[in-house]
């Protein structure tokens, strides 16, 4: 079992940035993979991005590339995700997961740990 407790949402205004943790329980974080999630108000739930479970790996899609990054620290059990150059179109809550690989850490993915997810407004 694995349980993640998202944190760093807030509201940041058009053009800032912000940096969400995801802190994982278990002794076996460094063998999954990490990934977030979106979803914005009245949308599907879309893929952000994925690191692989030693780090040296990460992809983010297309609507986040260039702003976004993900980081993981294996000794802190915790993944990041930096977002720069935020936009009024990245409101959404945003979760993290946790898959045993990558195969489901994609758009239309069933990861199969999810965090609660933290709320993210940012304002024009």
């Amino acid at each position: 079992q694995v349980q993640l407790v998202e944190s760093g949402g807030g509201l940041v205004q058009a053009g800032g940035s912000l940096r969400l943790s995801c802190a994982a329980s278990g002794r076996t974080f460094s063998s999954y993979g990490m990934g977030w999630f979106r979803q914005a108000p009245g949308k599907e739930r879309r893929f952000i991005g994925r690191i692989s479970p030693s780090g040296d790996s990460t992809y983010v899609g297309d609507s986040v590339r260039g702003r976004f990054t993900l980081s993981r620290d294996n000794a802190k059990n915790t993944v990041y995700l930096q977002m720069n150059s935020l936009k009024p179109e990245d409101t959404a809550v945003y979760y993290c997961v946790a898959h045993p690989g990558l195969r489901e850490l994609r758009d239309g993915g069933a990861p199969d740990y999810w965090g609660q997810g933290t709320q993210v407004t940012v304002s024009s």
